[in-house]
């Protein structure tokens, strides 16, 4: 067989220099390109940051924080913070509990400013007496921590002094388009919810409270 003369093939010419680096230039852009499009799907991928929602209470409240399933059934997806104590009041000084006196719900709420988030739940009044009630001022000062929805917790209505205050929940409500009644002495009637003093919660009583509350949470965001 007759072989060509190898000068007789024709070669594939080298690139020179600048072509050279304009190919590098270009691969380079492309990993770039590709990173990109790795982290941005990555970030798609991670969740928002959870909005902040603070619930302030009594003792009543306190023994819904006794329950952690119930309080993790409220807070999903949520930035849950929870201050309830016992002894707590509105406005007027709070009584002592064990050589301790909690701070108002008043003082609280100034003390927190904007950390609160943009909703709050409010449960406390069962230390209270209904003159002293002051729905509106404490409305006042979460409208100043830029608090965009309120969530006020009736009582459970034992007392013509829980009665008074309750009403003093729905009329403020009608002043306050911020202001959302989550009634929880309709809600919680006739149910098997408390402790011997119709008051504290049990283990369902909690539920039930974090299954009035949810919905209302998540519509105020």
């Amino acid at each position: 067989m007759h072989l060509p003369h190898p000068t007789s093939i024709r070669r594939r010419p080298l690139l020179d220099t600048h072509s050279r680096r304009h190919a590098l230039t270009l691969i380079a852009a492309l990993h770039v390109a590709v990173a990109l499009v790795c982290v941005s799907a990555a970030s798609a991928g991670t969740s928002p940051t959870k909005t902040r929602v603070t619930v302030i209470g009594d003792s009543v409240m306190a023994s819904f924080d006794y329950v952690p399933a119930a309080r993790r059934y409220l807070g999903r997806g949520l930035d849950l913070r929870s201050d309830a104590v016992v002894c707590r009041r509105l406005v007027a000084a709070s009584c002592a509990f064990q050589g301790a006196t909690p701070t108002t719900a008043l003082d609280l709420i100034g003390a927190t400013g904007r950390a609160l988030g943009p909703v709050v739940v409010i449960n406390v009044g069962y230390n209270d007496w209904t003159a002293v009630y002051d729905v509106d001022r404490v409305m006042r000062a979460l409208r100043a921590a830029h608090v965009h929805t309120v969530i006020w917790v009736t009582l459970r209505a034992t007392t013509s002094n829980y009665a008074g205050s309750n009403a003093r929940i729905r009329d403020a409500a009608r002043r306050w388009k911020s202001l959302v009644v989550a009634d929880w002495n309709a809600y919680s009637k006739g149910k098997p919810w408390f402790r011997e003093d119709g008051l504290h919660l049990t283990s369902s009583g909690a539920f039930g409270l974090a299954h009035l509350l949810r919905p209302l949470v998540l519509t105020g965001l």
